[in-house]
């Protein structure tokens, strides 16, 4: 599972990751988690202007990532793009590279809250479990720290969102942090040869957590 930010969306070597992950041999079928990017931020802006409800402004949110979404599939159109876990699971079968739509899966998840502590860091961890996936890569623009960290200290640096903490310690595989400079470590990683970057530990006390919505 590769979940890239949107904050690559304008970045001039988004189509190096995606050439990348869209190779065919790699040792295990990969899924794409698109970030919202200016996508997310417009609907950040109309709830500063309007001021319509968090659960509103979640559902636009997760448009969003399906916005940025379809946009990784224009530009590499062998990134194959799924809706619904049947979908997703026909494409690991068959080794394709996949980008999640999200709404048609996550929209009304009790579990979700519908609120901006719950971005794509999370959604994308509660993808892996879905999937049973084996790890979970988070590409970023930001700085990734230089060692093993755990969660949760990201989440206070808010380099990754509010939720995440709680998603990772459920999430039973394992979790990487790499800056989009690193696509070489990646390709490397993607052959088995080194790891995807910095490890992201679990917080045990984040699995206690609440994440059900009101």
């Amino acid at each position: 599972m590769i979940k890239i930010g949107g904050s690559l969306s304008d970045w001039h070597r988004l189509g190096t990751w995606l050439d990348l992950i869209s190779q065919p041999g790699h040792l295990h079928p990969l899924v794409i988690v698109p970030g919202g990017g200016p996508f997310a931020d417009a609907v950040r802006d109309a709830q500063d202007n309007w001021r319509f409800d968090d659960r509103l402004a979640h559902r636009m949110a997760l448009l969003a990532m399906e916005q940025f979404g379809l946009m990784l599939h224009g530009i590499c159109p062998a990134l194959q793009t799924a809706a619904t876990r049947e979908r997703l699971r026909s494409l690991i079968r068959a080794g394709m590279p996949a980008v999640w739509l999200p709404s048609a899966m996550a929209l009304d998840q009790p579990e979700i809250a519908e609120s901006w502590d719950v971005t794509s860091d999370s959604l994308a961890a509660w993808l892996a479990m879905e999937l049973d996936a084996a790890a979970l890569v988070l590409v970023k623009s930001g700085p990734c720290p230089c060692a093993a960290t755990d969660a949760a200290a990201l989440a206070r640096d808010g380099l990754v969102d509010a939720a995440f903490p709680h998603w990772r310690a459920r999430f039973a595989g394992e979790t990487w942090c790499i800056h989009r400079d690193n696509h070489m470590l990646m390709e490397e990683a993607l052959a088995g040869r080194a790891n995807p970057g910095c490890t992201l530990l679990r917080s045990p006390e984040a699995e206690l957590l609440p994440s059900v919505r009101a």
